[in-house]
């Protein structure tokens, strides 16, 4: 199996659980994963089908105890879930490979999860002038992000594919608003991943966040600067469903060959 990350409308840790499942990914595996974190208080989580522009898509949705609904609407779970305004416990780097160790989920899959969150602790660590372990991220310290992270190493592993490829990573512009102030997009956090990593991206003219601080350590941790052979046979296609108001928040992951 080879997958083909078309990021040509952003890409999130959300997004990318989602189209995973999409895709046909073991739905039981996270089930099964997701329960033996024993973290259940802090949050719950919803898998379904949803129509953005006429295209029924997947949509991974955690929902945190704070917020008391079980469904939301698409600007509340945007407000919800924007990385710079998650109000939950703050987590350093060794309490969340405490939560991945305790995990049960394959060894390959561990590996994996915690090569995404280091990526991400080293772009906060950099951006905020401060060790490693000294820094406890408002992105991956947010136990949503935690979730999404684990999932989408549970359901990668799961596929286990040969080769991975990307298109262009797509960024929005403008300014978000977090608890550090006002950050023009693409965010600190994201700037640091993506030129450590060589990996290109495009702006488009949509105003706001389009690729999140997991979802470019999603990218990272896979990217090899491949390019998509000129010839591709398409199997099958999955959809997330992104949060945020910009006008097509789909990733489309393809299985080829």
């Amino acid at each position: 199996m080879k997958l083909y990350f078309d990021c040509k409308s952003g890409i999130s840790g959300d997004m990318s659980v989602a189209a995973l499942i999409d895709l046909g990914a073991d739905t039981d595996k996270l089930e099964k994963a997701l329960k033996s974190m024993n973290l259940d208080n802090e949050f719950k989580y919803v898998i379904s089908k949803k129509m953005v522009n006429s295209i029924m898509t997947t949509d991974f949705d955690v929902i945190l105890p704070e917020h008391n609904k079980e469904i939301h609407t698409s600007n509340q779970v945007e407000n919800n879930r924007n990385h710079c305004e998650n109000h939950h416990e703050h987590r350093n780097l060794d309490d969340i490979n405490k939560i991945i160790n305790q995990t049960e989920i394959s060894e390959s899959a561990k590996i994996y999860a915690k090569k995404i969150f280091k990526i991400v602790a080293e772009a906060e660590a950099k951006v905020h002038g401060k060790d490693i372990k000294e820094v406890h991220f408002h992105e991956v310290g947010a136990i949503d992000s935690i979730v999404d992270i684990i999932s989408f190493a549970v359901l990668f592993d799961d596929l286990k594919p040969e080769a991975v490829y990307f298109s262009t990573l797509t960024e929005g512009q403008g300014t978000v608003i977090c608890r550090h102030g006002t950050l023009s997009v693409p965010v600190p956090a994201v700037c640091e991943i993506l030129s450590k990593y060589s990996i290109p991206i495009s702006i488009t003219e949509n105003e706001g966040e389009m690729i999140t601080p997991t979802g470019a350590a999603i990218a990272a941790s896979l990217y090899m600067g491949e390019k998509l052979p000129n010839e591709i046979i398409i199997e099958k296609i999955g959809y997330g469903r992104g949060k945020r108001p910009y006008k097509n928040p789909i990733l489309r992951v393809m299985q080829i060959k």
